[in-house]
């Protein structure tokens, strides 16, 4: 399974370029002197389109979560760090209504944001949801039992953890 955010994305991929585009305009635009006597150069124009690629470059880092999650565990990586899980630490996947996005729950009760699977993905980020919560079935989770807990089903919408 390999998760990224696509409505993030797609606004993000979208704004970057926007951004660039009214930076490289800008940069053809710097020509003749200015007001106060200066005089702009070529590299003027090129720093313009430099800083439009780097501010592009920086929203884009907006899209960059993922989670791929296999029988080895689940890898997940945030805007900024991220964790490599095996399936025995993790308890629950987690997914509440009023949550901006998915997070793990772990066997030492702390808990890890899953950026990838965002809110606003609407269905995918629900099937996401359920193929991370099969996983967990599948794998044992923290406690070796299906489902991560004695007696848990591991099944979408079902336990103590369904939202």
């Amino acid at each position: 399974m390999d998760v990224r955010p696509r409505r993030v994305r797609w606004i993000c991929t979208i704004a970057a370029i926007a951004i660039f585009i009214v930076f490289a305009s800008t940069a053809t635009a710097l020509t003749g002197k200015t007001e106060g006597g200066g005089v702009f150069h070529r590299g003027d124009q090129v720093a313009m389109v430099i800083l439009g690629a780097l501010i592009g470059l920086g929203i884009m880092t907006i899209a960059r979560p993922r989670v791929r999650a296999d029988a080895e565990g689940v890898r997940i990586r945030n805007i900024i760090g991220g964790y490599q899980l095996p399936w025995d630490v993790v308890r629950a996947v987690k997914f509440n209504r009023s949550s901006p996005w998915a997070s793990l729950e772990l066997a030492d009760d702390d808990e890890v944001a899953v950026m990838a699977i965002q809110a606003s993905d609407k269905e995918y980020a629900l099937d996401a949801v359920r193929a991370l919560r099969r996983l967990l079935a599948a794998h044992g989770g923290a406690s070796g039992h299906p489902g991560g807990r004695p007696g848990a089903t591991g099944q979408p919408g079902t336990g103590p953890h369904a939202s």
